[in-house]
């Protein structure tokens, strides 16, 4: 029997009451865990910084590693920043799911590029872009076997588009993973910013529900 495939709209809506501005995003997600196609705790963490620090933001040419279904992305493209979003380019559905995100927030000027983690292949080297300031990424860092890949891939786009800064955020399961022997083996000097900073101390951000119980850390990395 073939399946089905499940699609639901997740809403977040980013407030700042100082302000009176606010920001509401509608994220598809597949209800299959098997494409695993849904908005993990990490993103709103990381949207939130970038909804928080918006006029920073609004100028800057940002690349999401990783991106799924793009949140982070999409809040930073519709906070003004010129936007690439990139994903695997072995699972076509990848992708696709962020080219849905975008068609849902009529966000048209964003870039899709398939690019595979720890490859230097055409895609990466012949990117259309002058240069990067900003890269991010929300809960790369889930596979150990991954991590190299995920630092070697910033270190290539840092030195061949010129990027100053990678902020990521990941989910704490274990006290064993750790990063900062990466960071420190491409002199990169890595910095957690307290979530109570960019008023992201919250079980649930935008509303959404998430990060829920979830221990989730940002970090900002610089080259040294």
């Amino acid at each position: 029997m073939e399946q089905t495939t499940v699609v639901a709209n997740r809403q977040f809506i980013f407030t700042d009451q100082s302000l009176d501005e606010k920001l509401e995003i509608t994220i598809p997600e597949i209800l299959d865990s098997s494409y695993g196609m849904f908005t993990w705790p990490c993103a709103p963490v990381l949207a939130q910084y970038l909804w928080y620090h918006r006029k920073w933001i609004s100028d800057k040419t940002v690349f999401e590693l990783g991106s799924g279904t793009a949140l982070p992305g999409i809040v930073a493209a519709k906070c003004g920043a010129n936007v690439h979003l990139s994903d695997t380019a072995k699972l076509s559905k990848c992708l696709q799911t962020s080219k849905k995100s975008c068609e849902a927030n009529d966000v048209k000027d964003i870039k899709l590029h398939g690019l595979t983690w720890g490859q230097i292949n055409e895609t990466m080297i012949k990117l259309d872009i002058d240069k990067i300031d900003v890269i991010i990424s929300s809960d790369c860092f889930y596979d150990t076997k991954d991590f190299d890949d995920i630092i070697f891939t910033v270190a290539f786009l840092i030195e061949k588009y010129k990027a100053t800064e990678f902020v990521f955020t990941y989910q704490e399961r274990s006290s064993s993973r750790c990063i900062e022997h990466l960071l420190d083996r491409w002199n990169f000097t890595g910095v957690q910013v307290p979530l109570s900073t960019f008023d992201a101390d919250k079980a649930s951000i935008a509303g959404s529900g998430l990060p829920g119980n979830h221990t989730v850390h940002l970090f900002k990395v610089t080259t040294s």
